[in-house]
């Protein structure tokens, strides 16, 4: 992990802002969704990206009973039916 020589404080209700650079260059967004790690002395955080629900492919998704699919697995389950 590289650090970015940049130090915030946490603030009264436990926020800590991530520097707009930082936003830029890893395109998280206003209202991203971020998904939370934390071990014995370290917490990362991680933009959540939508992923086919059965094999974490990212491109060609499509939404199927409010779960993302993508094609090729959408295929599969209308072959198999």
């Amino acid at each position: 992990m590289k650090s970015t020589g940049v130090i915030r404080k946490i603030d009264e209700l436990g926020r800590i802002v991530i520097p707009k650079e930082v936003r830029k260059k890893l395109g998280i967004n206003i209202k991203d969704p971020m998904e939370i790690y934390a071990d014995s002395n370290s917490i990362t955080l991680r933009k959540v990206e939508d992923k086919c629900t059965f094999c974490g492919n990212t491109k060609d998704l499509i939404e199927f009973k409010g779960k993302l699919i993508c094609k090729k697995c959408f295929d599969e389950l209308y072959k198999n039916n």
